[in-house]
């Protein structure tokens, strides 16, 4: 059996951290990138290069990813979930601002909040706790309030936001499965595997399909940026949060991503020289203090 914590110790509360900090420059990688790179495109050669990393990882390990455990059809829906994630973001963002989708994105750990506990007791809130929740979400839209409000209207940003709202709805439920069926005692390693190795055979076809040029003559930046977002984003973080999810409350740790849209902004800032607005300084503040509510102990 697994040793799974009821709380998040520093060494969680450190990954977690971490995790972010990289998803919020991830962002700024992909921004950057995309102009060069098609999104599916930059999406394929990232889910494959991280699916070809995870397998060369684990054969140095000795890590079992084909042997018979009974996670087969709980792992394949485990992908097909994260796999629909990524095509809604790349699909929504033609339709809508990043600022709005990011806000929907963000209902991810309501998600999670409501639906894990009627399958894991152990993961349900507290009343300060959904205060904590609440307080770290309306702290992101605070931050991205401009974006939000700017949008052009009509139909079609109304497509992008449900779109969005279908990615967090996706992401939340990736972690559902993940921790509420047979997955959860399969290895972060074999967890990972199933979502990279779907993901890298759904995304092609989706790139084909809205007509995207396909190339590999691009310049060290894009390169540079395709490989970060391999290495770190899609391999290690990715490998690391799911190790995360087999020790850890799945309620607590998603509280943290929160800090991966703030984060973006203040990259924003520090690298490509966007204004630190006290918007900004209220997010960052407002997410730490719904952590903080979030992953505090009960009285004894």
């Amino acid at each position: 059996m697994t040793d799974r914590k009821t709380h998040l110790d520093t060494l969680a509360i450190s990954l977690l951290l971490v995790c972010c900090l990289f998803w919020g420059l991830q962002q700024i990688l992909i921004k950057t990138t995309v102009a060069e790179v098609p999104p599916l495109w930059q999406a394929s050669l990232r889910m494959a290069g991280a699916t070809a990393l995870l397998w060369l990882w684990c054969v140095v390990r000795g890590v079992k990813l084909f042997e018979r455990d009974g996670t087969l059809g709980a792992g394949l829906l485990a992908g097909a979930l994260f796999a629909g994630e990524f095509s809604c973001i790349y699909l929504g963002l033609r339709d809508t601002t990043a600022s709005r989708l990011t806000v929907f994105l963000y209902t991810s750990p309501f998600v999670v909040a409501l639906l894990l506990p009627r399958f894991v007791a152990a993961e349900k809130l507290r009343g300060a706790q959904w205060i904590g929740l609440v307080i770290a979400f309306a702290s992101v839209a605070v931050a991205f309030a401009e974006g939000f409000s700017s949008g052009a209207g009509g139909a079609r940003q109304l497509r992008g936001d449900a779109l969005a709202l279908a990615a967090g709805t996706l992401w939340g439920l990736t972690t559902l499965v993940i921790r509420a069926s047979s997955m959860a005692s399969a290895s972060a390693e074999k967890t990972l595997f199933y979502q990279v190795a779907v993901t890298a055979a759904v995304s092609p076809l989706l790139s084909l399909l809205l007509g995207e040029h396909w190339s590999l003559s691009y310049s060290a930046q894009a390169w540079g940026s395709i490989a970060l977002q391999t290495a770190v984003g899609a391999f290690a973080s990715y490998l690391t949060w799911m190790w995360l999810l087999r020790h850890y409350p799945a309620t607590q740790m998603s509280s943290f991503t929160f800090l991966t849209p703030v984060f973006a902004l203040v990259f924003g800032v520090v690298l490509l020289n966007e204004p630190l607005t006290l918007q900004l300084m209220l997010a960052l503040c407002g997410v730490a203090v719904g952590i903080v509510l979030v992953n505090r102990k009960p009285a004894s």
